[in-house]
């Protein structure tokens, strides 16, 4: 399975969001953005570390970072490997093991580390999606030529499913948290018909 490096791009949040964030990756050589929802302790333990605020006693990804380096041990990276039924998985690749994770606590840890995250290609091909500022030339209709006599390729039919999910990517980038819940729940009813 491939691995697609991703970086941070930023945390947001709303009002009505119930305490949720958003925390959107980036592809390092692309354009698809990856919003997971994550708590809010596991949202302000990665802006903490991002913004080099150390808090007077340690949260817990800072007492898990000095265990781990105690024992001998090193992160090597962070690898969000699964989207199973609308909920991500990740894996923490310590030295030689492989540690079940959720990705929000994994990329606490990478921003402690400094460590590079990892995305599996078919977990951005299902849950990730290309802001419509960056994405204008792809889904313009066919016509003329274009660049240098390139012809512009026709726009792929999606899936309902693949429309949703591009939907709460939206929702989810435009801080419309009441309209993203409504839009997962709707994704989690299609996924378990599907299973």
């Amino acid at each position: 399975m491939d691995k697609i490096q991703v970086d941070i791009l930023g945390l947001s949040t709303s009002p009505s969001s119930g305490g949720a964030y958003a925390l959107i990756l980036k592809e390092v050589n692309g354009q698809r953005r990856l919003p997971i929802i994550i708590g809010a302790f596991e949202a302000q333990s990665i802006a903490l570390e991002m913004e080099g605020i150390k808090p007077p006693r340690p949260l817990t990804h800072d007492l898990m970072k000095a265990i781990i380096d105690t024992l001998g041990g090193g992160l090597n990276d962070v690898y969000i490997n699964e989207l199973r039924d609308g909920t991500f998985y990740a894996k923490l690749s310590v030295d030689s093991q492989e540690i079940d994770s959720r990705p929000s606590d994994a990329i606490a840890l990478a921003v402690r580390f400094g460590v590079p995250i990892f995305v599996a290609d078919k977990v951005m091909e299902e849950a990730g999606f290309v802001p419509e500022s960056e994405d204008a030339d792809k889904i313009a209709p066919p016509g003329p030529a274009t660049k240098e006599g390139e012809k512009e390729k026709p726009k792929q039919k999606l899936s309902k499913l693949e429309q949703l999910q591009h939907q709460l990517a939206e929702a989810i980038v435009k801080e419309e948290y009441e309209k993203a819940a409504k839009l997962r729940d709707e994704i989690q009813k299609i996924q378990a018909r599907n299973s």
